[in-house]
């Protein structure tokens, strides 16, 4: 039996999770515990032959998380938004609940800001919102609790926003941002900023971290993947109301949210410089490019089509 601390990892078959389970199992000083609804999963299979321990357990069944957190040390957890705001809700809420009733030590929790409290209203983002209330719900438990809020990842640009030809021959995507910084990080590099926030928990408990490799402009990733892949992409700027009325599903809350983030966090330096500090090897844009190209390279649509400009 291992001596090492365990931490329970939720949501561990996710890309986030399993960033969390790779960078605690690589760093060696912690046993890991995989939660997941189904261990027979490739997934699963997968972090078990990394060394990890899988467990079997469902967000909504809190008895099953109190097993699960039986002797551990320590809980990573995440919250889903694919599911609907209520059923995130209520996941969340299960969680805190099983954590406050068993020995955790050190709770690190995924959650964002409130959007729709900070602009009095105006721009709802549920999966921003449930977030930020399950962060508080937290806060009122005494848990110890660290919560991160984790920019915009650059793998969206391959499965949300991808580049697409127009007539002129140029590729194009476009999202509400404006002329504005948008922050953003690889969900590889994640897993590596939470381990670090373990081995230091009277440094992090009670404290937000901000999780940003990048902080730059839709013009300046635009150029970087032109670099790259030696293509010409071009980064335009698409109105709130015209991306919600793109027709993709949750497009009127992913259109608030890129409109939050224009209006109401335009710079977050300090975020990615505590988040280099935490992990020197954190992946900036062009770097992170360079490493996907291929992956990159094969969403872009290549039939010409009439584009927003």
């Amino acid at each position: 039996m291992s001596s090492k601390p365990v931490i329970l990892v939720t949501g561990a078959t996710g890309a986030e999770g399993t960033s969390v389970v790779k960078h605690l199992l690589n760093q060696g000083r912690y046993a890991v515990r995989a939660l997941t609804r189904n261990p027979g999963s490739g997934n699963a299979k997968h972090l078990a032959a990394l060394g990890a321990s899988i467990v079997e357990g469902n967000l909504n069944d809190v008895r099953s998380l109190r097993a699960a957190m039986e002797g551990c040390y320590a809980v990573y957890g995440f919250s889903n938004f694919r599911n609907n705001a209520d059923v995130e809700l209520e996941q969340g809420l299960n969680l805190l609940k099983a954590i406050s009733k068993s020995n955790i030590q050190h709770f690190v929790f995924s959650t964002l800001p409130n959007a729709a409290l900070i602009s009095k209203g105006r721009l709802p983002v549920p999966h921003f919102d449930v977030k930020a209330e399950l962060e508080e719900h937290a806060r009122s438990l005494h848990l110890n609790a660290t919560f991160l809020h984790i920019a915009f990842y650059y793998e969206n640009l391959m499965y949300f926003v991808t580049p697409k030809k127009g007539f002129d021959g140029n590729y194009y995507f476009g999202f509400p941002q404006g002329d504005t910084k948008l922050s953003a990080v690889s969900v590889e590099d994640v897993g590596a900023i939470v381990s670090k926030i373990f081995d230091h928990p009277f440094e992090y408990i009670g404290r937000i971290v901000g999780v940003v490799g990048e902080d730059i402009t839709g013009d300046e990733y635009a150029q970087i993947i032109s670099n790259t892949l030696h293509k010409p992409v071009k980064y335009r700027h698409i109105p709130r109301e015209i991306f919600a009325a793109a027709g993709f599903p949750g497009g009127g809350e992913i259109a608030n949210m890129f409109e939050f983030t224009r209006n109401h966090i335009n710079n977050r330096e300090a975020d990615q410089l505590e988040s280099l500090k935490l992990y020197p090897g954190l992946q900036g844009f062009e770097e992170w490019a360079i490493n996907n190209a291929n992956k990159l390279e094969s969403v872009f649509v290549e039939e010409p089509a009439e584009i927003y400009v």
